[in-house]
């Protein structure tokens, strides 16, 4: 058994989140004890209901509670549907990736049997850079980078900074030297000269660190059309926080789904899970929600931690619970979206299944 105990917080969200979540959580929970790692699940409050138990979408026990552990979990939040001031308010999603500096948002598109995927060979990732950029509510020290002069006048403000740059630049090059050593930088350096153009000449300064990578850029218009085209010939992508939220939704339905696309957020020290989906507020409460998402989004935090923490069990438990998903699948168990018939719950037990399957052979 592992003599550490890791401690990852729980933050269910709205919508669909307190259904998906704890999918996520019990099947982590039976990759890491048949990986024989111990995990503290620490649940805490956030988003609507955290609203009517303490004024506030994001709690200050919550942020103060995360700060001592070792990674969690976040499900999706409905924001827009929160009362005022909270609506107009930055989101709980942005207000944890602001203040824990959650820079890096890394999302992966991959195809796995049984999902009805655009491109049946897509493995690519993106690198997201997840503080500046054009999102008002994350580029400024206070308040929004958006304003009006005037009632018929709106501006936003892109900001492209070196060091925030560089950092992001070098997990993408990071992690594309540990898949196929490809990497694109996407921008639009022919309009926006200064701001994409800076993140542009900035990742390309930082790939003279990693001469075994190849590196190529496009402009993003182009992207779109060559991910829809041939999504198999990319490895990892990085760009900026806007252009990175988009390609990761194209890239997510893509490669099947995007019930089926999972992110962490990270900084160099703490990392959080969360799904590149919404809450789908529609299918609440249904028992219809397909978890994959946030299943994987938990693997890939377990991947993270192993790297952090240098235990391969940890890595055990995120081959664990990719292949337990996997295995479920390919055996005909899934939900609507993926062509089945499984409800939500249906789909845990039989992903739970198969990793007990899995750890008797």
């Amino acid at each position: 058994m592992s003599t550490t105990t890791y401690r990852l917080g729980v933050l269910e969200g709205d919508g669909i989140g307190p259904e998906i979540v704890p999918s996520s959580v019990e099947i982590a929970t039976a990759a890491a004890r048949a990986a024989g790692v111990s995990v503290d699940w620490v649940t805490l409050p956030l988003g609507a209901s955290a609203i009517e138990s303490h004024g506030t979408p994001v709690p200050e026990e919550t942020s103060k509670a995360l700060a001592g552990l070792d990674g969690w979990y976040l499900g999706p939040h409905d924001s827009v549907s929160y009362p005022e001031p909270h609506k107009s308010a930055l989101n709980p999603s942005g207000t944890l990736r602001k203040h824990f500096e959650l820079f890096a948002n890394i999302r992966p598109a991959k195809s796995f049997p049984g999902a009805k995927a655009v491109c049946d060979s897509a493995d690519l990732v993106i690198v997201r850079e997840n503080t500046e950029g054009f999102y008002a509510d994350r580029n400024t020290f206070a308040g929004t980078g958006e304003f009006m002069p005037t009632p018929d006048t709106a501006i936003a403000m892109g900001i492209i900074t070196r060091e925030a740059t560089e950092r992001v630049a070098r997990v993408a090059f990071d992690l594309a030297r540990s898949r196929r050593k490809k990497l694109t930088i996407v921008h639009k350096a022919n309009v926006l000269k200064l701001t994409t153009g800076l993140f542009r000449t900035v990742c390309q300064e930082v790939a003279k660190d990693y001469p075994d990578v190849a590196v190529d850029d496009f402009h993003i218009d182009a992207m779109t059309v060559h991910l829809v085209r041939r999504a198999q010939d990319f490895d990892v992508i990085v760009t900026e926080n806007m252009f990175g939220d988009i390609l990761s939704d194209l890239a997510g339905e893509i490669s099947g789904s995007l019930g089926t696309a999972p992110s962490i957020n990270a900084s160099a020290t703490t990392a959080m899970a969360q799904a590149s989906h919404g809450s789908a507020p529609d299918i609440a409460g249904q028992n219809i929600a397909n978890p994959v998402a946030m299943i994987l989004s938990g693997a890939m935090l377990f991947e993270w931690l192993a790297a952090q923490h240098g235990d391969e069990k940890l890595a055990t438990v995120a081959k664990t619970i990719e292949q337990g998903v996997a295995d479920a699948i390919a055996a005909g168990t899934s939900t609507r979206d993926l062509g089945g018939s499984a409800s939500t719950t249906e789909f845990t037990a039989a992903v739970i299944k198969a990793i007990g399957a899995a750890g008797q052979n």
